[in-house]
C-alpha cells in the first residue's frame, strides 16, 4: 500500500535588530562623538577642536602634546557614548592620521587608553562615506551633485548622484593651508593670494582629469570650515542646525566674509558672531580654499550640509551591527 510523504520546509528569516552606535571623527583640526539609537535617532553630537595635526606640515608627525589631548578627549566621548547605551563605537582617522609618519604611536596609545582600534579610512573610503552623510535631510535629486569637504588637512570633491562616480582630493586644508601659508596675525595679502593660486593650480588639474567636477548641478559644502562661513554670514550668536542645514550660500556672500575676516587681526576677527575662538586662527586660510574653489569652478552659490563624514560612519556602523 503505497503512502505519500508530506516534505515540510521551513524557512529561516534573519532579523537584522540595530543598536545604539556611536562614531568617532578624529580630523586634523577637531575630534568629533554622534551617537544614534537604534531608529536612527541622534543622541548626542559633540565637536571639540583637539588640532591633532598641529605643526604637521613641518615635522611629518603628530607632536607629544596633540596626540595626549586628541586621546584624552576620544576617551571621555567613549565614556559618554557607553553611558548613552552604544554597544559598537568606530573610530575613524583621516588626513591627518594618514599623512603622520608615527600615527602608529597615536593608534597604540588610544588602545591603551580606550582599548578601542583606530582605523585610518583610505581617500575613496572617507569619500564615499563624507557624500552619504553630506545628504541627510537634503532633497534627493537625481542629477549629480557635487560635495566639497574642507577639513583640517585635506579638501575633497567628491561627485555622485546615489553613490559617488568619481572622488579627488587636494593637500590644503584650513589647519595645513594655516601652517604653511598664513605667516602672520594679520595675514599678508601676498600670503593670500599664493594659496588661493596654489588651490586654483590643483583644481585645473582635477577639472581636466574630471570635467564633471565643473559640471554637477548641485553642490553641498560640509565640515567646520564651509558652516562656520555661513554662520557668519547670518550673524549667529549661536548655532542653529535648523537654520545652517540646507543654508545656500551664494558666491557673493562667501566673499564678503573672506574680506571681513581676512582684513582683521586675530583678536578682533574672533568677535564675529558665528566665529568661535577654536577656528578664528585658520577660517581665514579656509577662506581661501572655499574662494579658490567657488571662483574656479564658476559657482554661485552651494548648499550648506551640517551632517559629514560623521554620519555616514554611525550610518554604516549601524547597518553592520
Amino acid at each position: 500500500m503505497g503512502g505519500t510523504t508530506t516534505r515540510r520546509t521551513w524557512r529561516y528569516v534573519r532579523t537584522t535588530i540595530m543598536k545604539t552606535v556611536a562614531a568617532i571623527d578624529v580630523g586634523t583640526n577637531s575630534t568629533n562623538l554622534l551617537v544614534i539609537d537604534e531608529h536612527g535617532k541622534e543622541l548626542t553630537r559633540v565637536i571639540t577642536s583637539t588640532r591633532l595635526g598641529e605643526g604637521l606640515h613641518s615635522t611629518g608627525e603628530l607632536s607629544v602634546e596633540a596626540m595626549t589631548r586628541t586621546v584624552e578627549v576620544i576617551t571621555s566621548y567613549v565614556a559618554t557614548a557607553q553611558s548613552l547605551g552604544a554597544t559598537m563605537i568606530q573610530i575613524v582617522g583621516t588626513a591627518a592620521c594618514r599623512r603622520a609618519r608615527n600615527t602608529a604611536t597615536f593608534s597604540d596609545l588610544l588602545k591603551e587608553k580606550t582599548q578601542l582600534t583606530l582605523k585610518v579610512l583610505s581617500e575613496s573610503d572617507e569619500a564615499a562615506m563624507t557624500f552619504s552623510g553630506a545628504l541627510i535631510g537634503l532633497p534627493v535629486i537625481d542629477t549629480p551633485t557635487m560635495v566639497i569637504d574642507i577639513g583640517g588637512g585635506s579638501t575633497e570633491y567628491t561627485v555622485g548622484t546615489e553613490s559617488i562616480e568619481i572622488f579627488a582630493s587636494i593637500p590644503f586644508g584650513a589647519v595645513t593651508s594655516t601652517d604653511s601659508h598664513i605667516s602672520s596675525d594679520l595675514p599678508r595679502p601676498e600670503d593670500l593670494t599664493n594659496l588661493i593660486g596654489a588651490v586654483s593650480d590643483e583644481l585645473e588639474d582635477i577639472t581636466r582629469d574630471h570635467p564633471i567636477v565643473a559640471t554637477a548641478m548641485r553642490t553641498v559644502g560640509v565640515a567646520g570650515t564651509i558652516v562656520t562661513i555661513a554662520a557668519v554670514e547670518l550673524g549667529l550668536h549661536e548655532f542653529d542646525d535648523s537654520a545652517l542645514h540646507g543654508m545656500s550660500l551664494s558666491r557673493d556672500a562667501a566673499e564678503d566674509v573672506f574680506r571681513t575676516v581676512a582684513t582683521e587681526p586675530l583678536a578682533l576677527r574672533v568677535q564675529n558672531p558665528g566665529l568661535g575662538p577654536d577656528r578664528a586662527d585658520i577660517i581665514v586660510a579656509g577662506c581661501c580654499i572655499l574662494v579658490a574653489t567657488m571662483r574656479r569652478l564658476h559657482l554661485s552659490e552651494i548648499t550648506v550640509s551640517t551632517r559629514g563624514l560623521l554620519d555616514g560612519v554611525a550610518s554604516r556602523v549601524r547597518l553592520n551591527s
